[in-house]
């Protein structure tokens, strides 16, 4: 569900039951939200069974792919009052404090959290605040938390007339609410909240909500917003959505629109510093089931594009089942399974990035130690090169962002010395020459 770093160059410089005691769950965020990056998990579609203890089964295989950080889509009960299709929207809540019953037990999401833990991943559930389904518990114990209509009834969020909105004006709805996310924190220890529709709720609720559940512990904040369009965000989350990006980046490619409003677009995003950073993707679960796979969007320049995500400033966000890759929209109402064949032909693509992106401090995102340069080159209308670099590290990212090969070189002085591809593992000196021959699809990353 969706609302529709430092830079200079030439021109343009660019970015147990219970774990809460468990030492491994309290570092804080303010120091690992640098290095990581998200895997969206879609407990529904993610196994035949649907479940948590299903899902279990698949996190040392993640672990080893590289994934830091695994945010799971809400995990409450889904409400049956005017609910779409079998199944119904997990984002239509009926209790914000118990356990959808298609997934597992509370008792089963706990040993999953737990074992998440153990393997060193950090865990995000979603939270959705703007609203609830029809027969959520509060429509009949608290009916006065809701927006109402002019007729007295139940006010129909915009264009999805299965949940209803609720009232941030009701001050006893907003303690009912904090004290629902102080829940999951203080019984499963998870580690942060991936914020639904983040900017349909007034701000000052979430810097109250912020304030007093991380009395707690510290947490990660994920909101779902662009910050270019709802700075006053910004000030609340750790990182937002870049829907402008994904938006404009995918009418790039369908439309074939100039490459420089791409890059003028990352300026924009790059004037906004680094006291918050941007989450880039080129799917999560709204996009694959309602506007096609990556690879529908971006067809060529999927690679390219998934590298970019990597490794601009910020936080890598993937979704269920792109290391396979996953070539198919997923219902959302109904039991559609991902489709898994024990060949995950995109795995050590996204091991090598996201491995680079834990370890290289170049890659650290919202880092203001870290400096970021859009490189110029003889096609900058095709290939978009950037080099970024914290101290003594640098990496170096080339993309071939046209449909068609393309030799170029790149003339910046930004760009000296020797790297090494992560990829093909081989090194270049690039004070001899800085000259590409690039086919369809290509791409090179490097570290110095």
């Amino acid at each position: 569900m969706k609302k529709l770093i430092l830079l200079a160059v030439i021109g343009l410089g660019i970015v147990s039951c219970t774990t809460q005691n468990t030492t491994h769950t309290m570092d804080s965020p303010k120091e690992w939200k640098h290095t990581t990056n998200i895997y969206e998990v879609n407990i529904r579609q993610y196994t035949p069974e649907g479940t948590f203890r299903a899902f279990e089964k698949e996190m040392p295989r993640l672990k080893k792919m590289g994934v830091r950080t695994l945010w799971f889509m809400p995990i409450t009960p889904i409400a049956q009052q005017n609910k779409k299709g079998s199944l119904g929207s997990p984002y239509a809540a009926s209790d914000y404090t118990s356990i959808n019953p298609e997934f597992g037990t509370m008792n089963d999401f706990k040993h999953m959290v737990n074992e998440a833990h153990r393997l060193g991943f950090k865990v995000i559930i979603d939270w959705v605040a703007n609203h609830t389904g029809w027969d959520h518990i509060w429509t009949k114990t608290h009916p006065e938390f809701y927006l109402k209509d002019d007729d007295g009834k139940f006010h129909i969020a915009s264009g999805m007339d299965d949940i209803i909105e609720l009232d941030y004006k009701n001050q006893e709805m907003r303690l009912a609410m904090i004290d629902a996310m102080k829940f999951w924190v203080k019984e499963t220890g998870i580690d942060g909240f991936r914020c639904d529709l983040a900017s349909w709720v007034e701000v000052d609720f979430w810097q109250q909500a912020r304030l007093e559940v991380e009395k707690i512990k510290p947490l990660f904040w994920l909101g779902e917003f662009d910050e270019l369009e709802s700075p006053e965000y910004g000030k609340v989350f750790d990182a937002s959505y870049s829907w402008k990006w994904m938006h404009k980046s995918a009418d790039y490619y369908k439309k074939n629109e100039p490459l420089q409003e791409l890059k003028d677009l990352l300026q924009q995003y790059s004037n906004i510093g680094d006291a918050s950073m941007r989450a880039w993707f080129t799917s999560n679960h709204d996009e694959n089931s309602w506007n096609g796979t990556e690879y529908e969007k971006y067809g060529v320049i999927t690679k390219p594009i998934a590298i970019f995500s990597a490794t601009w400033n910020g936080v890598p966000l993937l979704y269920s089942g792109q290391e396979l890759p996953n070539m198919k929209r997923l219902e959302f109402f109904e039991k559609d399974a991902i489709k898994w064949t024990n060949t995950y032909q995109m795995a050590e693509f996204y091991r090598t990035l996201l491995e680079l992106k834990s370890s290289n401090p170049a890659l650290r995102g919202g880092d203001t130690n870290v400096s970021t340069y859009l490189l110029n080159t003889t096609a900058n209308d095709k290939i978009l090169a950037y080099v970024r670099k914290n101290g003594e590290d640098e990496v170096l990212v080339v993309l071939n962002m046209s449909k068609e090969p393309v030799h170029f070189t790149i003339e910046d002085q930004n760009l000296s010395g020797t790297f090494r591809n992560i990829f093909d593992r081989t090194k270049r000196d690039f004070d001899t020459g800085k000259d590409f021959a690039f086919k369809v699809s290509d791409y090179a990353v490097f570290e110095k």
